[in-house]
């Protein structure tokens, strides 16, 4: 449906300085808790205002706003899908013992001169299994920085390895819900995506562990404490084998023959189910925690559980205890919730036509691929500065790009990676962003204390825009008609 007049680009950054001025004040009230709802009511807020001005003062219709909802939603569905099935996995790899196995052997590598560029691997490890950066940090991250501080080590340097090993595995993982946001907001396939995304953290993330290896190669101590508590309680608590690893191993192979995102995920999930059924039988009854079922129902309902719900695994040690534990489906519901506020916000920009307005101004700067990669990368460091939360830069960031991309004969997975190599890393940077607010309060690190170190999460923006000022694997294709200008000839 034909909107009648365009907004001026002053009238269209209006629900976004509202978005804004709401997430400050959520983050404000709510702290490292504002994506448990805040967040998601400031979208709807900003989306009532983006409708109201444009019902208002430009005359379109709700009905176009309802048809880009449709739309929009429609689009999503697969993500949401996936997402569930990210919820599932990560619980069931955890209970089968796949996780505990890998973090298991991981920790023992841990040497004092390598001490920083270890840190830096296993947290990247662990995030790429776990997708989540948080979780990471919160736990491994909270026991290394200890260890480091027993080595004699900064604890800012050691917090610089943690933070950029978490959120490398963050941006590469398929459990990632950043990784699946931004390929989801570019259209793009995730694990294309994540492949596309290799040109550019691959060489980021190989300078990062070149600069941690010299910087702790003249460290002379020892210090084992954590190590011990950590493969004490995971033996202890887990079977631990080898045989866990083939379910990592088999999720790899189908990435790589380009099983579809869902099916892997599926697949992966059921072979660490029958993993957790044979190895860790014992834990499953744990979480079933019924004594009037028998063996085998008890086993069927834990691992029920494992797949849908929360689990709490008692290891003897609390870090090993916030770590083995788990959300499954349900732990995905938050992030679900923010998603679709996110799209509702966006769907009303575009059916407004505010996005085009404000794509429009972009546009007149855009002279080249350099230019225009450097836009992107500019743009989701502002949001993350502006808007406090990663997930929001993220979508929005692909949402006011989105059609700039297309124009211009630009891949999507262009949009994606770029949207990831700014947005997704460097909200952690930010001391007032979600991300930077929780990580300096997990590890007790200043956010401004850690920054200089966190070399993986300020080179990628950079490297980003030096692969695209080289034009290394960046293609250009037939531009296809925008969003706005297949809704003006409807």
């Amino acid at each position: 449906m034909k909107n009648p007049v365009n907004p001026h680009p002053l009238v269209a950054i209006i629900p976004v300085v509202v978005l804004i001025a709401l997430l400050a004040v959520v983050i404000s009230l709510f702290g490292s808790d504002s994506l448990s709802g805040g967040s998601q009511i400031a979208l709807i807020l900003a989306m009532a205002v983006c409708v109201l001005i444009s019902t208002a003062f430009y005359h379109v219709p709700w009905r176009a706003f309802e048809e880009q909802l449709n739309k929009t939603m429609g689009g999503i569905f697969i993500t949401l899908l996936i997402l569930l099935s990210v919820g599932m996995l990560a619980g069931s790899w955890m209970i089968s013992g796949v996780v505990p196995t890998l973090i298991y052997y991981g920790v023992q590598i841990l040497s004092p001169r390598f001490f920083l560029v270890s840190a830096c691997l296993i947290c990247a490890l662990i995030s790429l299994l776990s997708g989540s950066s948080w979780t990471t940090i919160a736990t491994i991250g909270v026991a290394l920085l200890g260890i480091g501080q027993a080595l004699g080590m900064s604890e800012a340097w050691t917090a610089g390895a943690i933070i950029s090993g978490a959120y490398f595995g963050d941006k590469m993982s398929p459990l990632s819900d950043t990784t699946i946001l931004a390929s989801s907001a570019a259209r793009v396939d995730i694990f294309k995506h994540i492949r596309y995304m290799m040109y550019t953290t691959v060489p980021t993330i190989t300078i990062t562990l070149i600069i941690f290896l010299i910087a702790g190669l003249g460290l002379h101590s020892t210090g084992t404490l954590h190590i011990e508590e950590y493969t004490k309680g995971l033996s202890s608590t887990f079977n631990i084998s080898a045989w866990t690893l083939l379910v990592p191993v088999v999720t790899g192979v189908l990435i790589a023959r380009q099983v579809p995102s869902c099916i892997v995920l599926f697949i992966s999930s059921i072979l660490a189910g029958v993993m957790a059924l044979i190895l860790q039988p014992h834990i499953l009854c744990q979480i079933a925690d019924d004594a009037s079922l028998s063996h085998a129902a008890a086993m069927a309902k834990g691992l029920a559980i494992t797949f849908y719900g929360s689990t709490a695994v008692e290891t003897g040690s609390a870090a090993l205890n916030d770590l083995v534990s788990t959300g499954g489906m349900k732990g995905m519901l938050n992030t679900i919730w923010l998603i679709i506020c996110a799209m509702c916000f966006g769907a009303a920009m575009v059916a407004s036509g505010m996005i085009s307005s404000i794509t429009r101004v972009i546009i007149r700067w855009v002279r080249s691929r350099f230019t225009l990669v450097s836009s992107t990368v500019g743009t989701g460091i502002f949001l993350n500065f502006t808007t406090g939360d990663q997930f929001i830069s993220i979508v929005l960031t692909a949402d006011m790009f989105r059609e700039v991309y297309q124009q211009e004969g630009y891949e999507a997975r262009l949009l994606s990676r770029t949207t990831e190599d700014a947005a997704t890393v460097t909200s952690v940077l930010v001391p007032w962003n979600t991300c930077g607010m929780t990580q300096a309060t997990v590890l007790g690190v200043p956010t401004l204390t850690y920054l200089p170190y966190c070399f993986f999460n300020y080179l990628s923006p950079l490297m980003s825009m030096f692969i695209a000022a080289i034009g290394w694997k960046i293609k250009r294709v037939a531009s296809q008609p925008t969003e706005s200008e297949v809704s003006l000839e409807n």
